[in-house]
């Protein structure tokens, strides 16, 4: 079996080729089998709202809506507690699915035997 990944992206729309990316690596992991964690801080706090995700473009890449859905199908979507706050965002403001955590639940998951954590 693969060894779990864990993805803090820190990107959203003020930087969408680096966003894409991490939703992309995620995506690509869920759909192999491979146990993801996906963490969304900074402007890519956005995301976990209603509507968001799709209203995100990049020419020649998949919809971030479609990666969003993969990801929450097979794996978890975390957003920064932090993050969350500064924004405003609540946990009934959320998509169904994802949860609103912080910097110890992010050490706990990347300190886990064999996991490989990647910044986006």
């Amino acid at each position: 079996m693969a060894r779990p990944l864990v993805i803090k992206v820190t990107a959203g729309a003020d930087a969408p080729e680096r966003c894409n990316q991490a939703f992309t690596v995620a995506a690509a992991a869920a759909a192999s089998g491979v146990p993801i964690s996906l963490w969304l801080t900074g402007e890519s706090a956005w995301f976990a709202l209603p509507g968001r995700a799709a209203g995100f473009e990049l020419e020649h890449a998949t919809p971030l809506d479609d990666l969003l859905a993969v990801i929450l199908a097979a794996g978890r979507v975390t957003l920064c507690t932090q993050c969350a706050a500064r924004r405003g965002i609540g946990p009934d403001d959320v998509l169904p699915g994802i949860r609103i955590a912080g910097a110890p639940t992010f050490v706990e998951e990347i300190t886990a035997p064999d996991v490989q954590a990647l910044v986006y």
